[in-house]
């Protein structure tokens, strides 16, 4: 069990968020867990490394007292996702958030075109944040924007892909795994695949496995987090 000095002195928690939840949801929650099981002063820091989509479900890394001051540097390592494309049909936010929009023709993909085209996108690459984000635009978050039906132009970014391989192939669906860097977004990454493949594509399924060497596999859910502060 740690004490009370062991969270005030820094911890780094590997928590594997549920689907749906927010990564404030999650921090918050596990801060009520300490405060009223472990007996942590009510203005403790903690703070989680990165956000993860309501939409994804995954490894978010939960720093506390000392620790938050890492937080920075954590953000800044590689991240590595698993998830679903779905080819063929596009939505406004790039994900399962909005409804089908657009659809396409996919009766010229086969497997050998899928795996060409992951090829474009090794490397350093020039990425659209997706409209739906909450990036900041003249001081208005971009989601703010797009929900009030407003358009924003939005300046491309430079990113990069590590690694990304294509795991299965079922058509319309296909699944990956990709090693990225800071401010990559995975969802832009669904949208571009399918342009780029002469179709449409929209994300449909995320997950975090990894930040630098942490890995989801090592995670605790947030209910057994909460149970191992009052055994």
């Amino acid at each position: 069990m740690k004490t009370v000095e062991d969270y005030l002195n820094g911890q780094i928690i590997l928590i594997d968020k549920p689907l749906h939840w927010t990564s404030f949801q999650a921090v918050n929650k596990m801060k009520h867990a300490l405060i009223n099981k472990a007996g942590l002063p009510k203005k403790f820091k903690i703070g989680h490394a990165g956000t993860l989509d309501p939409l994804a479900s995954g490894l978010l890394l939960v720093c506390t007292g000392k620790f938050t001051k890492r937080i920075t540097e954590l953000q800044g390592q590689a991240k590595e996702y698993t998830g679903t494309f779905f080819i063929g049909a596009t939505t406004p936010s790039y994900d399962l958030e909005t409804e089908i929009d657009q659809t396409f023709d996919i009766s010229h993909i086969n497997e050998s075109l899928v795996h060409e085209t992951v090829k474009q996108f090794l490397g350093e690459i020039d990425q659209k944040p997706p409209v739906f984000s909450a990036i900041k635009k003249d001081g208005i978050r971009l989601y703010e924007h797009a929900r009030a039906g407003e358009f924003v132009e939005i300046a491309s970014r430079k990113t990069t892909i590590h690694e990304f391989e294509i795991t299965r192939i079922s058509l319309p669906e296909v699944d990956f795994r990709v090693v990225c860097s800071k401010g990559t977004y995975i969802r832009s990454l669904a949208y571009d695949f399918g342009k780029a493949i002469n179709s449409g594509s929209h994300l449909i399924a995320l997950r975090r496995t990894k930040i630098g060497d942490y890995e989801v596999d090592k995670a605790i859910d947030i209910t057994l987090f909460e149970q191992s502060l009052s055994s």
